[in-house]
């Protein structure tokens, strides 16, 4: 379909891909974080925020507010914004709308078993889960004690279920196992989007080939530096990495098989789209990695509004979404903890 998409993208898909822009041009601006930055308590934030596309979902929110109420509300408008796309999306689009949401169902399960590990109450454990990753039997994932069991209990009919039946071990699970167990289903979620997404061709092929192996080589990046003075071994890192992105496969084994923060850099500055986000950071400024790495996502999500006739932007405006919702967060947190002069340090701009 490559070069076609102008013919007979509209026919489906035009529709939802306008009313996508229009959320998009909703999204708070440099101004906006400027007057979020003036402001003195979390009732000024509520205030300023009245004039975006967040007001209504904040309009009867009384005082005393925090900071979970303001995140929680916010992160309502964009599940409303994702449910109401997809359902009028046609097949196609549906299918990849519901890709963009399978990341949020295994971090549910990974929170349910983490918390269930560490004796949480269950309910609670619900209410801090992302509402697009929930599922019907969700709650009964306490249940489990070893990744068969949560299998064969809760996750065989769900969409996570053949990422699952690829990697079953009858090991407990423990904190070690749990994390090993996110990120591989992770890798077989990444490996499974990129596939579809390539089956779909065009301009959508194109440009979530990009964001997905940027993706998957953040992915690759953050397990080799927590796995840097574990017990994991450098072949067990390796098959945590996904089978694609601008570091498969020369980048991913030297990842294997790097032992600090300096050896990773010289890693990653071999690829030339990331040595300059490498170049922006000092030496001994790792702490700042995660900032500089959100920057390069949003700047390439914002750059997927550049092109047309392609699903490419639905997953960019979730990512932005989720990126502005962090940055109220920390404003929030910043206000409420008094530590206004550290409010630009966390902020990412999107425009």
């Amino acid at each position: 379909m490559w070069g076609w998409e102008q013919l007979y993208f509209n026919i489906k898909d035009g529709y939802l891909e306008a009313i996508v822009r229009g959320h998009k041009s909703g999204l708070l601006t440099v101004p906006d974080y400027n007057n979020l930055t003036q402001c003195e308590a979390l009732d000024d934030i509520k205030l300023n925020l009245t004039a975006s596309d967040y007001g209504s979902y904040l309009a009867n929110e009384a005082s005393p507010l925090y900071t979970s109420t303001l995140v929680d509300r916010c992160t309502q408008k964009l599940v409303d914004d994702w449910n109401a796309m997809r359902c009028q999306a046609d097949e196609s689009l549906a299918r990849f709308l519901d890709f963009c949401t399978y990341g949020h169902m295994i971090d549910n399960v990974v929170l349910i078993v983490t918390g269930t590990l560490h004796e949480r109450d269950v309910q609670e454990l619900l209410d801090k889960c992302h509402p697009l990753g929930m599922f019907d039997s969700i709650a009964t994932l306490a249940v489990a004690a070893n990744m068969r069991e949560l299998y064969r209990l809760v996750l065989v009919d769900t969409p996570l279920a053949p990422y699952f039946s690829e990697n079953l071990t009858h090991e407990d699970l423990d904190e070690m196992n749990i994390e090993i167990m996110r990120n591989t289903l992770y890798k077989a979620y990444l490996d499974d989007f990129a596939a579809y997404c390539a089956t779909l061709g065009g301009t959508t092929g194109e440009v979530m080939s990009d964001l997905l192996a940027f993706e998957a080589d953040r992915r690759a990046l953050n397990i080799t530096l927590n796995s840097i003075g574990t017990e994991l071994t450098r072949d067990d890192r390796k098959k945590l990495y996904s089978n694609f992105g601008l570091l498969y496969p020369h980048g991913h084994n030297e990842l294997s098989i790097a032992e600090d923060f300096d050896q990773i850099r010289a890693a990653m500055e071999k690829v030339p789209a990331y040595a300059g986000v490498f170049n922006k950071l000092g030496y001994g400024e790792a702490q700042m990695l995660d900032k500089l790495l959100y920057e390069e996502e949003v700047k390439r999500c914002a750059a997927c509004f550049e092109q047309q006739f392609h699903y490419g932007v639905f997953y960019a405006y979730m990512k932005l979404r989720e990126q502005e919702i962090r940055n109220i967060m920390w404003v929030s947190e910043c206000v409420a903890q008094d530590q206004k002069s550290r409010i630009n340090d966390g902020i990412v701009f999107l425009f």
